[in-house]
């Protein structure tokens, strides 16, 4: 793959929340919510992140963004390293980086107008005053097909998915080249998912946009993804394009995965075997030796409890996490 063409380059990425006890709040321990994590998004495709609830997919995208400041590791954006900036100059190259949340409810502040949610962001990084303002909004909302009228109406006036074409308006104000897509669909109807999936391609090809598109549905991942990363308890086990991943995959967590999603096709279904996992998640405060999966996994041996596996190369473009797979 083109390394000139990469626009966000993950390396070795950790971010550790601190757990402490007492009246002096004394640390005793972290939740290890991303472990040394590595990935490169090229310029105008879309990378899917799937896993479990809790994996580290959310905590992965707000440290890209720097919302988390990393416990250790690079995050490069346009061959910028965004850890060693400072606020500033972060506060500047935020611009070109812009996020829409998963929940459509909590994201919208409900004091504020439609209107005065879409134009902040302008006026916060100084882009335009007045009625240039006022026009940008205009637009902003028939781009994702709301009537320009609605700016003067408030939040709660709008359903789930009018709520979450509104985050994503706001998070297009600034003219980004990269979005995190943080489950933006799991809070919506079914009916209105598609209609927002659909929408999101559409403006990546209008505007050139670059997507991080979390999500734990491999259905939709599996429509709008160039390629998907599958993450667990903090480390990504495979990554490899949309079609390669789900013809042939090759971890033993991401086939479990994938033989729970539903076949159209009652005879296919009625064939297929299901990969049950036994016992739960372990905790991220207290992850296993060696390998992170290794307590569900189906072929696991002893030697997946004493090294970490690495993160290799086993095909063109398909990376996987697993001592076993050659």
């Amino acid at each position: 793959m083109n390394t000139d063409n990469t626009l966000i380059h993950v390396e070795n990425l950790v971010k550790h929340f601190p757990i402490t006890r007492g009246f002096f709040q004394k640390q005793i321990g972290a939740v290890r919510a991303v472990d040394d994590v590595s990935f490169s998004i090229q310029r105008g495709e879309t990378l899917g992140l799937v896993g479990e609830s809790g994996c580290g997919k959310s905590t992965t995208g707000r440290c890209i963004l720097q919302l988390y400041r990393p416990t250790s590791g690079r995050v490069e954006f346009d061959g910028v390293d965004l850890v060693s900036l400072n606020k500033d100059d972060l506060r500047h190259t935020r611009r070109t980086m812009q996020m829409i949340f998963q929940d459509p409810y909590a994201s919208l502040n409900p004091r504020m107008t439609v209107g005065e949610i879409v134009g902040e962001p302008l006026l916060i990084h100084k882009v335009a005053s007045g009625r240039e303002v006022l026009e940008r909004v205009a637009y902003l909302l028939e781009v994702v097909n709301l009537n320009p009228s609605f700016a003067s109406r408030y939040p709660h006036e709008f359903s789930g998915g009018q709520r979450q074409r509104i985050g994503v308006a706001r998070a297009l104000s600034l003219q980004p080249s990269f979005i995190v897509c943080d489950e933006p669909i799991s809070a919506l109807d079914v009916s209105i998912q598609a209609q927002v999936v659909n929408m999101l391609e559409e403006l990546q090809q209008r505007f050139n946009l670059t997507y991080l598109f979390i999500a734990h549905d491999l259905s939709v991942v599996r429509h709008i993804s160039t390629r998907v990363a599958v993450m667990y308890l903090g480390v990504i086990v495979e990554l490899a394009g949309r079609k390669e991943l789900y013809n042939s995959p090759l971890h033993p967590y991401t086939q479990a995965l994938l033989s729970a999603v539903p076949i159209p096709d009652p005879s296919a279904e009625a064939r297929r075997k299901r990969t049950i996992l036994e016992g739960d998640v372990p905790s991220p405060a207290d992850p296993p030796s060696g390998c992170r999966f290794r307590t569900r996994c189906p072929i696991a041996d002893q030697a997946c409890a004493v090294a970490r596996p690495q993160f290799r190369e086993i095909r063109p473009g398909h990376f996987v996490a697993c001592h076993l797979i050659k």
